[in-house]
């Protein structure tokens, strides 16, 4: 069965009740579910300030993809993402996909980008 990794924009349309609570609630019953300090690093802050310190204890509680960012890889993603007249993602963004990619895992996110860069990366992405 294959790991879902979860990026911010997912969390956050949850967080916000855009997003059906089964959506994310039928990934953690499966044991599916997992994260990377990198998107946990964009969601702890916003959520310790709002004093959610149980939230915080179950996002830092799932299981952790391992990052190891490789910088030239990085760099070759973002020019083909010009090449091919997709502009405007962030370095986060494709720290994000190049971990999915490397630790084979799916991934779930809300952000138009990644379905454009699955059409000529190896990323799969969760179709709820």
């Amino acid at each position: 069965m294959n790991q879902i990794l979860v990026d911010s924009s997912v969390w956050i349309a949850f967080f916000r009740g855009s997003l059906p609570r089964d959506a994310l609630f039928n990934l953690i019953d499966a044991n599916q579910l997992c994260t990377n300090d990198l998107i946990l690093s964009e969601l702890v802050p916003s959520l310790l300030i709002k004093k959610e310190k149980s939230l915080v204890e179950t996002l830092t509680r799932l299981d952790r993809a391992s990052l190891s960012i490789e910088w030239q890889e990085i760099i070759s993603y973002q020019v083909k993402n010009l090449q091919k007249g997709i502009h405007k993602v962030g370095i986060a963004d494709l720290i994000i996909m190049q971990n999915a990619i490397q630790n084979n895992l799916v991934l779930f996110t809300l952000d138009a980008h990644f379905k454009l860069m699955s059409d000529f990366f190896p990323l799969r992405l969760y179709n709820r």
